[in-house]
């Protein structure tokens, strides 16, 4: 049995899901707009995407694509473009944190000076100024 990722973010009092490649969300265009921003921006720090994590027998360049559209990096994307600056992004997540996008939201963190916190099944995780509060160990 394989279990769907769903990532819950909540803005100004609604939740939203999400699921891989979300697409059904009616700021999709705007989200997916911002998770390219987040990208390069992301390789212009150093990021690298951990492919490995991808399953898949496909090209790297498509894995890169699928690692770019996970929920939660969905819900983060969609929680920066809804939410003031000020405020803690809340994602909450059925299943474990990829390693890429552990990294990927360390990042996210450090390049828009934004909080937060992400609940997968096995703890918190709260990204602040690039770091994790888990230390790396998920």
């Amino acid at each position: 049995m394989r279990k769907e990722s769903r990532n819950h973010q909540g803005a100004i009092g609604i939740v939203h899901e999400f699921l891989v490649g979300d697409k059904y969300h009616p700021l999709s265009e705007k989200i997916y707009a911002k998770l390219d921003e987040l990208t390069k921006k992301m390789k212009v720090a150093g990021y690298i995407p951990t492919t490995g994590y991808v399953l898949f027998d496909i090209e790297e360049e498509e894995k890169e694509h699928f690692l770019g559209c996970h929920s939660e990096k969905l819900a983060i994307a969609f929680g920066l473009i809804s939410t003031p600056p000020t405020v803690v992004l809340r994602v909450v997540k059925n299943l474990r944190v990829c390693g890429d996008c552990h990294m990927a939201i360390k990042l996210i963190s450090s390049i828009t000076g934004r909080e937060i916190t992400v609940r997968d099944n096995n703890r918190f995780h709260c990204f602040s100024e690039g770091s994790c509060s888990c230390n790396d160990y998920w």
